[in-house]
């Protein structure tokens, strides 16, 4: 499925059930059949108003209608409940429709207010998100693989910030880089891409 008509999907889908009374409309059809007229009576709202209801449920395929002597009797397309919400609110499709967006925006913007034109850092942010974002910033000059002693490390943290000591600390706290017992090796754990 593809990212818009994914969207598209989502749309109608929520702006189909985002009515309290197409709500209740599906809740009375998932006990029983029921005549525009039975609907209306028992919602106590105008026989138009359901008919219009009733349209835009079925616009996605979750009523359908058969005919009882004089009257359209409405049923609840259960299973395509079911798969319109298995498919679209899916774990695997939700992620599909950020795809236009930037997710390092955020890091970026961090990253942009705490950086000098040479790449070192201003200064070092308080906050934990922004912190995470900078510690990012700073491992993409650390070789992914590479075991540092502390001096080599300390050597390349320094060329971010004087408190370089700090920096080493936040990485092996937020896991993003590992030592051996003694504190003689470090090596980066985590690559954040961007």
């Amino acid at each position: 499925m593809n990212e818009i008509n994914q969207i598209d999907q989502l749309l109608e889908f929520f702006k189909a059930l985002s009515d309290a009374n197409r709500l209740k409309i599906v809740g009375l059809l998932a006990q029983k059949d029921f005549s525009v007229e039975q609907m209306a009576e028992i919602l106590g709202i105008s026989s138009s108003t359901v008919s219009h209801h009733l349209a835009r449920l079925n616009k996605i395929g979750l009523v359908s209608a058969h005919t009882e002597s004089y009257y359209n009797v409405y049923s609840l397309n259960a299973a395509r409940l079911e798969s319109l919400s298995k498919e679209l609110l899916s774990g695997n499709n939700l992620p599909g429709i950020t795809m236009d967006v930037d997710l390092d925006a955020y890091d970026q913007k961090v990253i942009k207010n705490y950086s000098n034109s040479d790449g070192s850092l201003k200064q070092i942010p308080n906050q934990q998100k922004k912190l995470l974002a900078v510690l990012h910033y700073v491992t993409k000059q650390i070789e992914p693989g590479k075991t540092y002693t502390e001096k080599e490390i300390n050597q390349e943290l320094e060329k971010f910030h004087p408190d370089f000591a700090f920096l080493r600390r936040s990485l092996i706290d937020f896991k993003i880089m590992a030592r051996d017992n003694g504190g003689s090796s470090y090596w980066l754990i985590e690559v954040k891409d961007s």
